[in-house]
């Protein structure tokens, strides 16, 4: 599925639902504050599509973190010239957006009082205003830990990368079911292992997944039947469980690290390798999936901070349909839209998140 660009669809394609699903949780992680769910409420059809969704679409994260394995290990490619090209990728964009969110705060703030987002206007004030928005603290940032998880992935990769190039498949599983025994004790069943792994239990373990699923030709990893059973077993499994504790803990999420949401990912990744399909959809179809792909990264930095000030804005009251829609338009689209068209103003691009 390689195109002439150099580009391969199917990755493309990934890269679409992944930020598709991080904007999908976000827009139901704000409903969920909007319609204050609890005991009484969590069965009706939302409560339970809330559910849902909290857990099913919490695969967005992995799958970035396996395409960036699959992508770069393996390759050769040398310490300096990684770190040179790969690191400022994600370090502009993300220190651009930073300041421009940082002066959209301190500015909302001034001249519309009531939106309370900085209480104090000195320079010292303002500063600490881009400080937090750097530190995930400010209003509308706190999605951007998923800046920092990607700069230290980067900075180990180029060790696993060397590992990689000279490793057999059968070597990657060997890591691989250390991992899934370490994400198991971590982050499924909650308790301490044993044996220590805590070496183990990092998303650079997604990353070796992204790769070896890339490359494996075992069957279970190529076949689009099994793929399905993949995505729809855990997806089936985590539903019932969440509602099964509901009165215990009110919209039980699980990890995105943990065993379910491992198996539904791998069960995403392998289907769309797997599908040809992807070959058939309209021309059209096919480059607005490629466009939100290569707009990606731009739009993970800016669509929370876009569905903070429309919650703010406009009292949302449409009832859970209705306001999921605006959510989605303004986190999906709005986004996508101002990524897209900022990528068409020359010398940008290297700032705005484009890739």
């Amino acid at each position: 599925m390689a195109e002439s660009n150099g580009r391969i669809f199917y990755f493309d394609a990934l890269r679409a639902v992944a930020i598709l699903c991080v904007i999908l949780l976000h827009v139901t992680g704000h409903l969920g504050e909007i319609m204050n769910y609890n005991v009484h409420t969590i069965f009706s059809a939302s409560g339970i599509f809330e559910t849902f969704a909290n857990n099913f679409f919490r695969i967005g994260v992995d799958l970035f973190l396996m395409l960036s394995g699959a992508l770069l290990l393996g390759r050769d490619w040398d310490l300096r010239g990684f770190l040179s090209k790969r690191v400022p990728r994600i370090v502009k964009p993300f220190v651009f957006w930073s300041l421009v969110f940082s002066i959209l705060l301190i500015a909302a703030s001034y001249f519309v009082p009531s939106i309370n987002f900085v209480k104090h206007f000195a320079i010292l004030d303002m500063l600490t205003v881009f400080w937090n928005t750097l530190m995930c603290k400010a209003p509308g940032s706190a999605v951007y830990w998923f800046f920092w998880m990607m700069l230290g992935v980067y900075l180990i990769m180029p060790v696993f990368n060397k590992w990689v190039k000279h490793a057999d498949l059968s070597e990657l599983e060997y890591f691989l079911v250390i991992w899934i025994v370490s994400t198991l004790f971590d982050y499924t069943l909650m308790m301490d292992c044993p044996i220590k792994l805590s070496y183990f239990t990092s998303p650079i373990g997604f990353v070796v997944l992204g790769y070896y699923l890339r490359y494996s030709e075992r069957k279970i990893f190529n076949s689009s039947v099994i793929s399905w059973i993949l995505i729809i077993v855990p997806a089936i499994a985590m539903l019932a469980y969440s509602c099964s504790v509901a009165d215990k803990s009110i919209l039980f999420e699980f990890h995105r690290y943990s065993l379910p949401v491992i198996v539904e990912v791998t069960g995403v990744f392998c289907l769309f390798k797997t599908s040809g399909r992807l070959n058939n959809i309209p021309v059209s179809l096919k480059n607005f999936i490629s466009s939100v792909a290569i707009c990606s990264y731009g739009m993970y930095l800016i669509h929370s901070q876009i569905i903070m000030i429309f919650r703010k804005i406009f009292h949302l009251s449409f009832g859970f349909l209705g306001n999921y829609i605006i959510l989605f338009v303004a986190g999906f689209i709005l986004s996508w839209l101002i990524i897209y068209i900022l990528a068409k103003i020359p010398f940008i691009d290297e700032f705005i998140g484009v890739k």
